[in-house]
């Protein structure tokens, strides 16, 4: 990947646009939520192989109650 002069302006439009105190803020949460999102990639890719390891799982089927007022 090359860091050419077209980076230099995007760099430039996202300080003017935030500001310099901003940034490293801004680049703490976006790690942040970058990881949060790969382990939840992982924890679901983990929850699916389990579910078809073993039988599907069904959800308990509840009955509906009827009106005793009557």
């Amino acid at each position: 990947m090359s860091f050419g002069p077209e980076w230099f302006i995007v760099l430039g439009v996202i300080v003017l646009l935030f500001g310099a105190k901003k940034l490293p803020e801004l680049a703490r949460s976006l790690g942040k939520s970058s990881s949060e999102f790969k382990k939840g990639l992982k924890e679901g890719a983990t929850d699916t192989d389990e579910g078809t390891a073993s039988e599907p799982k069904t959800e308990p089927k509840t009955e509906e109650k009827a009106d005793s007022s009557e």
